[in-house]
C-alpha cells in the first residue's frame, strides 16, 4: 500500500511504472508504422537489465506486454506519445520556451523534440529516478536538443519553490504536462498540483494532462484487494489512488484557461488504432483515460 511518505527508485512502486511505459513506448518504435519514436526508450530498459530487456525484445511470452492487454497498452502508449508530442510542437510554435516535465521519469522530449533556440526543459521527479536517467544517457553519449536542468523534489513537497530555485520564470509563459501522474496522486494533492501550475503560468502558458475518471469504488476494492493478495507490491491497484479532485477542463477553465479534452479511444481512432475490444482486460482503462489541453488566456 502507498504511504505519505514513500520512496521508490526506478525498479519499484511507482518508479518501475516508468520502466513499463519506457518498453512500451520501445515497441511502438519498432512497428512499420509507429505513430511516436522514441530511440531512448529501449535504451533504459537494456540498462535496467532483466525482465524489462526481455519486454522490448518479446523473448518472454509470459510478460504483460505480450498479452492481448498488451497489444492494446502499447497501441495506447503510442497514441498517447503522439498526442503529447504534437501539443509540444504547438506550444514550441506559439514562441513559449519554458517546457515543465512534472514527474518526467524516462521521458525523453529533452532528447528526442526539436525545441527552438532557448528553450529549457525542467524536469522534476524524485532524486533516484532523474539520478538513473541521466546516468543512462550519459553512457549511451546522449545530448539534449534544448537546455535541460534537473529539479530532484517529490511533488507532494514544496515543488514549485525547488522549481523556481532552478530558474524558472514565472513572468514568462510555460509549458506544462502531467503525463501518468494523476493516477498516483490522492485528490487534494491533485488540486494542489493544479493550483501550483495556475500560479505559476503567465498568460500564453500551456497545460496538458492525462487524467482517468476513477471506478466505482467496490470494484476498484476488490481489485486492490487482490493485488495485495497476490504478494506483489508493484501490483497496479496497489499504487493507484482511485481519485480525481475535478475533470482537468472544468477545473482549468473555471480559472481562465480555454481547454479541450479528448477520449482515449476517440484519440485511438483519430490515429487509426483499435480501441480495445468492451469485453477485454484493457477497454475499462482506455474507456477511462481522457487527454486535455489548455491555453491561459
Amino acid at each position: 500500500m502507498r504511504t505519505d511518505n514513500d520512496q521508490w527508485d526506478i525498479t519499484i512502486s511507482v518508479g518501475q511504472t516508468a520502466l513499463f511505459v519506457a518498453a512500451s513506448r520501445a515497441l511502438e518504435a519498432r512497428k512499420p508504422h509507429p505513430l511516436a519514436v522514441d530511440h531512448y526508450a529501449e535504451v533504459f530498459c537494456r540498462a535496467a537489465g532483466g525482465d524489462w530487456v526481455a519486454a522490448v525484445e518479446g523473448t518472454d511470452p509470459e510478460h504483460p506486454l505480450q498479452t492481448e492487454f498488451g497489444v492494446d497498452f502499447v497501441n495506447f502508449q503510442g497514441a498517447r506519445t503522439k498526442y503529447f508530442d504534437d501539443y509540444f510542437r504547438r506550444v514550441a510554435d506559439a514562441g513559449v520556451r519554458q517546457i515543465v516535465l512534472l514527474a518526467a521519469g524516462l521521458d525523453s522530449r529533452a532528447y528526442r523534440l526539436p525545441w527552438a533556440d532557448g528553450t529549457v526543459v525542467y524536469e522534476l521527479d524524485v532524486p533516484k529516478v532523474l539520478e538513473f536517467k541521466r546516468e543512462v544517457l550519459r553512457r549511451h553519449g546522449a545530448t539534449p536538443t534544448a537546455e535541460r536542468r534537473e529539479v530532484p523534489v517529490d511533488l507532494r513537497d514544496d515543488w514549485p519553490a525547488a522549481l523556481r530555485a532552478n530558474g524558472f520564470d514565472a513572468s514568462q509563459p510555460s509549458a506544462w504536462i502531467a503525463e501518468g501522474l494523476l493516477i498516483y496522486l490522492p485528490a487534494d494533492a491533485q488540486e494542489l498540483l493544479f493550483a501550483g501550475i495556475d500560479a505559476l503560468s503567465a498568460p500564453g502558458s500551456f497545460v496538458a494532462i492525462e487524467e482517468s475518471a476513477p471506478m466505482p469504488m467496490d470494484v476498484f476494492e476488490v481489485k486492490r484487494a487482490e493485488a495485495l493478495a497476490s504478494g506483489d507490491p508493484n501490483s497496479f491497484f496497489a499504487l493507484v489512488f482511485n481519485e480525481q479532485c475535478a475533470p482537468g477542463e472544468q477545473w482549468f477553465s473555471a480559472r481562465g484557461w480555454t481547454a479541450s479534452t479528448t477520449t482515449l479511444n476517440e484519440c485511438l481512432h483519430e490515429v487509426g488504432r483499435p480501441a480495445p475490444a468492451p469485453d477485454s482486460e484493457a477497454a475499462q482503462m482506455t474507456g477511462s483515460i481522457s487527454l486535455m489541453w489548455a491555453r491561459k488566456g
